[in-house]
């Protein structure tokens, strides 16, 4: 997939890096160095793990789904949910999701010394 930035991006990333001024405007000759620097940045950011992280909320709206106030991206099957809701801790929602594959690796074995 082709890596493609818009001027204004590049722009604002060569201000962040302190090579020019928000007024100013990027010399040519600096330009590839920006945008070889976001391309990194996009890279490390696509093959750092996600670390796992609690929902603030989930909010269930008939056949919306929003997770702190953003639409759940994954198809849910038409299934009954299972909802456990605890005011004095954390609460839960189980549902099914539908993807056109499914691939289930075991994980290795471990050591014993671990």
């Amino acid at each position: 997939m082709p890596i493609s930035y818009t001027d204004q991006q590049i722009h604002d990333k060569a201000v962040q890096l302190g090579l020019i001024t928000a007024d100013a405007e990027l010399p040519r000759n600096l330009r590839g160095r920006v945008v070889a620097a976001m391309a990194h940045g996009d890279a490390a950011e696509r093959a750092a793990p996600v670390e796992p992280q609690l929902a603030q909320e989930i909010a269930i709206h008939g056949n919306s789904i929003l997770v702190d106030g953003e639409p759940f991206p994954w198809l849910v099957a038409a299934q009954p949910m299972d909802i456990g809701l605890n005011p004095d801790g954390v609460s839960t929602v189980r549902l099914t999701l539908m993807a056109a594959t499914v691939q289930v690796i075991r994980p290795e074995p471990r050591p014993e010394s671990e």
